[in-house]
């Protein structure tokens, strides 16, 4: 077991032992959140650790600001807004370093008849890698999350109404170990923590935006990664919000560069060996050549479980890193696709998400689009060289409203999500579209205010 988790038994001594004394217990929500209940640890010793808690099944039908809103199937007015039974994963009970005497689990969404909620983000990951499993495949993942640091609190962002904030840092410190040590103290207490909550930290750098940087963690299996990533972007929000400053995630938070979240995936057999490598072109296996085909046939249409608001779209600039062009390339960054690595290492890269992707829905969809080349027996082009921006080829959607109609219209995410998870998130996208369309923004008063 990695340091930093726990079993139950070493939960029990640390309870006994006064140490720790409340037990977090965590389900993601349709935007990748953490959501759930803080319990005593005798609580959740005598009672949930056998028998789960309830949660209301709003949680998966609310928008961004958690109000209730029509058109989902699962949970409405009309159906009572009950309950689901969150069920502990006991395999992701960790402690949690930045909150005194606390652990915290991940769990799994079950009806209280002890059917499947189908919609919950961690389940349909679930069941995408049981498909991979299916076929003796297993799936490892990285995710590589950017943010801008701010020094301010949260609650004074929220009263300047997000304007005049100052970056901590005032130029670009890509790569920059002079620019990166202005804002060690809390990248350094970041990395510390997530180490101590189990996780496996590669490194910290500078970022192209001001105050922006990135932490990397080791890739790890599929599901873990995605645990992880929603454990640490939660985590590091709440040690900023401790050090007086806030850090934020969002796709485009201003005209600079925006927070990416590139997600590296390779397939291995069940028993290790590396799947995606043989002596084919660029040293890919037919299944390699195969799962890289697929996720160029389905980016467009599964876009929406890789960019899900508004803002996502707006990274998807010419020149900017961010990508546009459907296409793969041997160490291209220009591409939507990167091929990297060798060997057991030999992984793509795919540069759509931004920081506020939901890992759960974005690997899921990962997978679905391999499965479709490999089942398809899809054909691979040639990989792209040169500036992808310039090439002509197709491009991501533009904005939200293009993805949300390429998905609702997508065979291969029916086929392989089933009709109501599209259901589901076609809906969340309709709420956010709305929201949006009814907005009134400061670009619109200062362009009419006067002059209009």
């Amino acid at each position: 077991m990695h340091e930093g988790f726990l079993s139950v038994d070493e939960l029990r001594d640390e309870v006994s032992a006064g140490r720790i004394d409340t037990v977090l217990l965590a389900i993601a929500d349709m935007q990748g959140r953490l959501q759930g209940k803080r319990l005593s640890a005798r609580y959740f010793l005598d009672e949930v650790l056998h028998h789960g808690s309830e949660g209301c099944n709003y949680l998966l039908a609310v928008d961004v600001d958690m109000n209730t809103v029509s058109g989902y199937a699962m949970s409405s007015w009309d159906r009572g807004y009950g309950d689901f039974v969150m069920k502990p994963d006991l395999a992701t009970l960790r402690r949690v370093p930045w909150q005194e005497g606390t652990a915290m689990l991940m769990a799994d969404l079950a009806w209280e008849d002890g059917g499947d909620v189908t919609a919950s983000p961690r389940q349909i990951l679930r069941r995408q890698l049981a498909r991979l499993a299916e076929r003796d495949l297993v799936a490892y993942v990285g995710t590589e999350l950017e943010f801008v640091v701010y020094d301010h609190s949260y609650e004074d962002a929220w009263k300047r109404a997000y304007r005049d904030l100052t970056p901590a840092n005032l130029y670009n410190v890509d790569y920059s170990l002079l620019g990166t040590a202005r804002v060690e103290p809390l990248l350094r207490r970041i990395r510390r923590d997530m180490e101590g909550a189990g996780m496996y930290v590669e490194s910290a750098k500078g970022e192209c935006n001001l105050g922006q940087h990135e932490i990397a963690f080791r890739y790890d299996e599929a599901l873990r990664t995605c645990d992880n990533h929603a454990i640490y972007k939660n985590g590091a929000k709440e040690i900023a919000a401790q050090e007086g400053r806030a850090i934020t995630f969002m796709a485009k938070p201003n005209q600079r560069e925006g927070n990416s979240c590139h997600i590296h995936i390779s397939l291995r057999s069940t028993s290790g060996e590396p799947v995606m490598a043989g002596d084919g072109p660029h040293g890919l296996s037919r299944l390699g050549a195969r799962f890289i085909a697929g996720q160029l046939a389905c980016l467009r249409e599964l876009t929406l479980l890789l960019a899900p608001n508004v803002n996502s779209y707006k990274r998807f600039v010419p020149g900017s890193f961010a990508p546009t062009a459907v296409k793969w390339g041997l160490d291209n960054r220009t591409c939507a696709l990167r091929l990297v690595g060798h060997g057991l290492s030999l992984r793509i890269e795919n540069r759509v998400p931004g920081g506020d992707v939901n890992p759960y829905l974005a690997v899921a969809a990962l997978v679905a689009a391999g499965l479709h080349g490999i089942d398809g027996e899809l054909a691979l082009e040639d990989p792209y060289a040169g500036n992808a921006y310039d090439s002509g080829a197709d491009t991501v959607p533009a904005t939200l409203r293009d993805a949300l109609a390429l998905f609702e219209g997508s065979k291969p995410a029916r086929e392989a999500f089933g009709e109501d998870v599209v259901g589901h998130y076609a809906n969340n996208a309709r709420v956010e579209l709305a929201a949006y369309d009814a907005a009134v923004t400061d670009w619109e008063l200062f362009r009419g205010f006067e002059r209009m």
